[in-house]
């Protein structure tokens, strides 16, 4: 079984990743604790956490795509690793939330003022980083970046006039996280040499990777336990996060009309709009989860993460056939496939 994030089943390919990944580990610990004590416990709270490192890994991953891993290929992932962390501080702040990857957050420990400023601290040190990779990498950064940021503000106020709010989350989930999973996968393959039709196709890749890695986890969120979450499920619900479960079941809702015969959908909505208990109590939010997870709205959110890792996989039919090539259709399916 592999011991990196990705599915690997080419031994020489796993060698690779690993020995990569552990160096970027290294060079982690060294961005986030290099200014003082005071600085180093809440900007190496996140990395102490541990996490997947998806995406440095995907970017190494990339990278095989052409001449391999290289010094640009790996403080590019550091970069992008930097810039993902930094952001999760962030979206703990805006949303409150009390843990991360099993963890109190970084605002639950030093309050919300020192979050910011430690998430600030990261993106500071991501773009010193990248900055040392030329014009075309601070770019890729500094796209990225706004994308994030028009990501979190578009989620922030909601959408608005006519706008599909599905479409809508659509598009703040392409901004949070589709954007930085392509930038890794950018980065790792524009530095190994890949140009062209093959380095566009590696970028939309990544981008429908993302879309579809966040589509799972608005499942997850209802439907796993809060050991594998790292917090309660049903936190975005309690939140007031949108996530695509329940923005399917009120489009449902509104083009069939309340009594169209889903009654226990209409249920639903009215305990989430606080209608019949507070979700802050924990047996209220619980029943609201369970009575979700259970209606086949479910099943359609299932299905839209799974078109959108199908598409992945699709823009690699420009690459010739590898076991990189492998490993990122194994990763695309691996990604919907938690929800099972």
């Amino acid at each position: 079984m592999s011991t990196t994030p990705l599915p690997l089943h080419d031994p020489g390919l796993e060698d690779i990743l690993v020995e990569g990944l552990a160096e970027i580990e290294r060079r982690l610990a060294v961005a986030v604790s290099r200014t003082s004590v005071l600085d180093d416990a809440p900007s190496s709270h996140l990395l102490s956490a541990g996490g997947k490192r998806m995406r440095p890994a995907l970017a190494l991953l990339a990278a095989q795509l052409g001449t391999g891993t290289s010094e640009e290929v790996l403080e590019a992932a550091v970069g992008v690793e930097l810039t993902h962390l930094a952001s999760l501080y962030h979206d703990d702040v805006m949303d409150s939330a009390s843990t991360r990857r099993g963890a109190p957050s970084a605002h639950h420990v030093w309050g919300n003022s020192v979050a910011i400023l430690a998430g600030d601290l990261l993106f500071a040190r991501a773009s010193q980083t990248v900055a040392g990779l030329g014009p075309v990498a601070v770019r890729i950064q500094a796209e990225t970046f706004e994308r994030l940021c028009v990501g979190q503000l578009h989620e922030t106020i909601g959408p608005q006039g006519e706008t599909d709010p599905v479409e809508h989350h659509i598009g703040v989930l392409a901004g949070k996280t589709g954007s930085l999973i392509a930038a890794s996968a950018h980065y790792g393959a524009l530095f190994a040499g890949v140009t062209g039709d093959a380095l566009r196709a590696v970028v939309e890749y990544g981008e429908r990777v993302g879309v579809a890695f966040q589509l799972a986890d608005d499942v997850l969120d209802l439907t796993s336990s809060a050991e594998v979450l790292g917090k309660t499920p049903g936190t975005d619900l309690r939140e007031g996060v949108p996530t695509m479960p329940v923005l399917l079941l009120r489009r449902r809702i509104a083009a069939s009309g309340a009594d169209a015969g889903d009654a226990e959908g209409v249920a639903i909505l009215a305990a989430l709009d606080g209608e019949s208990g507070d979700l802050a109590q924990p047996a209220v939010l619980a029943d609201v989860v369970a009575r979700l997870s259970a209606h086949p709205v479910m099943e359609e959110a299932r299905e839209m993460a799974r078109q959108w890792s199908r598409d992945a996989v699709a823009q690699l039919d420009v690459l010739p056939e590898s076991a990189t090539k492998d490993a990122m259709k194994e990763f695309a399916d691996l990604v919907v496939e938690r929800m099972a």
